[in-house]
């Protein structure tokens, strides 16, 4: 598998075999996928509680998991909107 970046679309572009990835929209992915997997970690965690012991506790992590994962998510979009851009050098002293 390769991977690169388009510099004018700045796409992630994923080559697998006779086949190729491209991801638009890169930050808009990333929150869906964090989504999904919170959508999971929840979703495995209220499982759990219906057991006691250790599972009850690996139910406990995962929503623990989750709560962190939750502050990922306006991370990802604040991210999208504030970046350093690279300034082109001035420094021509050679």
């Amino acid at each position: 598998m390769q991977s690169e970046q388009d510099a004018k679309t700045r796409d992630w572009i994923f080559t697998i075999g006779h086949r190729e990835l491209v991801v638009h929209q890169r930050y808009e992915v990333l929150s869906m996928l964090n989504d999904f997997l919170l959508g999971i970690w929840f979703t495995i965690g209220s499982v759990c509680f219906f057991y006691q012991g250790a599972v009850q506790t690996v139910g406990v992590w995962l929503f623990v998991l989750g709560s962190l994962q939750l502050l990922i998510r306006p991370s990802i979009r604040l991210h999208r909107y504030i970046y350093f851009k690279r300034l082109p050098d001035t420094n021509h002293d050679a």
